[in-house]
């Protein structure tokens, strides 16, 4: 699917919780979170991603199936040596689907990206030590 101005605003109209011990979150697309960048600084990681399997594309699989493949996602990410948190991606439209999520600290972009086309995602949410998270798009998705 190209990238369109309609998806990265549903991507930007959405809140990504992140739950992190003792410093949930609470994340906007290019919106810098302090606690976020406290934590990241304190467990000396220098990067950050929000993965899902959710949902790929513009796909709606039954629930079942979107937690058989956030299974396998999150499987992935531990088979890399990447710790993993979970997180949950909550539009602000009432009636657009909630999604599981993952978030990575410490994870190369690249390493990223490649994880998520491998789930026939659009999109991943990339920041670094200042705790911004930015929509980044699948190079196969522009």
């Amino acid at each position: 699917m190209a990238k369109t101005t309609e998806r990265a605003a549903a991507f930007a109209a959405t809140t990504y919780c992140v739950f992190l011990p003792g410093a949930p979150c609470e994340l906007r697309v290019e919106v810098a979170h302090a606690v976020l960048a406290a934590w990241l600084a304190e467990h000396e990681c220098h990067s950050f991603a929000i993965l899902t399997a959710w949902n790929p594309g513009t796909e709606r699989p039954a629930a079942a199936i979107n937690a058989e493949r956030q299974s396998a996602l999150e499987c992935d990410l531990l088979e890399g040596n990447y710790e993993t948190y979970a997180a949950e991606n909550v539009p602000d439209d009432p009636a657009a689907p909630r999604e599981e999520s993952c978030f990575v600290p410490d994870i190369a972009l690249e390493d990223a990206l490649a994880l998520a086309e491998d789930y026939g995602q659009d999109a991943i949410i990339w920041g670094e030590r200042d705790g911004t998270g930015r929509l980044m798009w699948i190079p196969a998705t522009e």
